[in-house]
């Protein structure tokens, strides 16, 4: 009989490694990239989140002529369906509310979080 010698030709323990090795380089090339684009979405959120409460204080104080009282009062007036979740805090109950000394009354926003932006150094708390 003469058959013919299959040659069966697998993967070595070095190919493997040169794998692993060049999937583990692209990850720690990816991860500081997701994580600005994961810090990037939570400040766009929020300053959509403060823009539409600031925006919605001025609107209250000139339909009643004064500012709410709190932000609770937006929502019982019927301007916000509730109140946003800060993105940094994940909290609805952490916003600074800025008092008119003039007017007693709301009259700015800010979030509650004690963290700094890494991307522009700013304390999101002074937004």
């Amino acid at each position: 009989m003469g058959g013919t010698a299959r040659h069966q030709r697998g993967t070595t323990i070095i190919e493997l490694m040169m794998v692993l090795t060049i999937i583990g380089i692209l990850a720690t090339l990816a991860t500081p990239s997701y994580y600005q684009s994961a810090i990037k979405a939570k400040e766009t959120a929020l300053k959509h989140n403060l823009f539409t409460m600031r925006d919605l204080l001025d609107q209250y104080r000139t339909d009643r002529g004064k500012y709410p009282s709190n932000l609770a009062e937006l929502t019982a007036a019927g301007y916000l369906r509730g109140i946003p979740v800060d993105p940094f805090t994940k909290s609805d109950g952490t916003w600074q509310e800025i008092l008119d000394q003039a007017e007693s009354g709301v009259f700015d926003v800010h979030s509650g979080s004690d963290l700094v932006s890494p991307l522009n150094g700013t304390p999101y708390n002074q937004w």
